[in-house]
């Protein structure tokens, strides 16, 4: 569904390469945590994907069709949310009477539920919201739109403990089939629960494309006392015992994946 085939990219004035020979195939129908430090590529991949940046070698196609073109076919199937963003000053019902042309499968009725759930009122003026707002609106607005692939940057950034919860909510009620939804986050409990592919980034580089069910096939995550550290793969302290990432023993049980560990895990080149 979503090809980036052997991209090379970098920013106009920099020196360096974000991407140098970076390829990547994503799957419809799945929930991908794209996850990596600061300045390894995140968002950059994201506006890639979309086709508001252009790869200065490579391809990057999403259903076949390179997304560089921006032909409308294509642009009516993909919706990004960024991290920071502007919403001009009108009212949220003039906003959908606008842009909602542009997405043939847009849904009212989806709007209208995922602002019940974000507890707003379909009657708002978008330049009277506060930031959090102004997020949930757009991110309602983003599932409404009904595309194939939907790309967030830090969507959870700015929300209070309530609101990420109902995000979750959301995104859970509101994923189809034909549906495609990449996250880029750096917040990696607020969207653990969601997740079925993880991506780990390190400049220039993937270090890890593994979905949920592979990673806990693979893996053991679980605590224990100093004396059961004999396979441990990657540890970290904690108040409950060591936090330990172990290979999975046959015919054990299979446990939770703990995201941040993992992260920590791969990007120190212990798994």
């Amino acid at each position: 569904m979503i090809q980036v085939k052997n991209i090379s990219f970098k920013y106009a004035g920099q020196k360096n390469l974000v991407f140098d020979d970076f390829s990547l195939e994503l799957e419809q129908n799945n929930i991908y945590g794209l996850l990596g430090k600061n300045g390894t590529g995140k968002s950059t991949l994201l506006y890639l994907i979309s086709g508001l940046l252009r790869a200065k070698k490579g391809t990057v196609s999403f259903d076949g069709v390179e997304t560089k073109l921006r032909n409308p076919e294509t642009l009516q199937e993909i919706f990004i949310v960024p991290e920071e963003f502007d919403l001009p000053a009108m009212s949220l019902d003039q906003y959908v009477k606008i842009n909602e042309p542009f997405y043939p499968r847009f849904s009212r009725e989806v709007l209208e539920e995922c602002l019940k759930d974000f507890e707003l009122s379909t009657n708002v003026k978008l330049n009277a919201l506060s930031m959090g707002q102004k997020k949930k609106v757009f991110m309602s607005f983003a599932l409404a739109a009904g595309t194939k692939l939907l790309l967030m940057d830090e969507p959870t950034n700015g929300l209070d403990i309530p609101s990420k919860s109902q995000f979750r909510k959301v995104i859970a009620q509101h994923m189809t089939e034909d549906r495609t939804l990449i996250i880029s986050t750096h917040q990696v409990h607020d969207v653990e629960s969601l997740l079925d592919h993880i991506l780990i980034l390190s400049p220039q580089k993937l270090l890890l494309d593994a979905s949920v069910s592979e990673i806990t096939d693979k893996y053991t995550f679980e605590y224990r006392t100093p004396d059961q550290m004999e396979d441990v793969l990657y540890a970290e302290p904690s108040l409950q015992g060591n936090a330990v990432i172990a290979p999975r023993k046959e015919g054990s049980a299979e446990t939770q994946m703990n995201l941040e560990l993992l992260f920590n895990a791969v990007t120190q080149g212990k798994i």
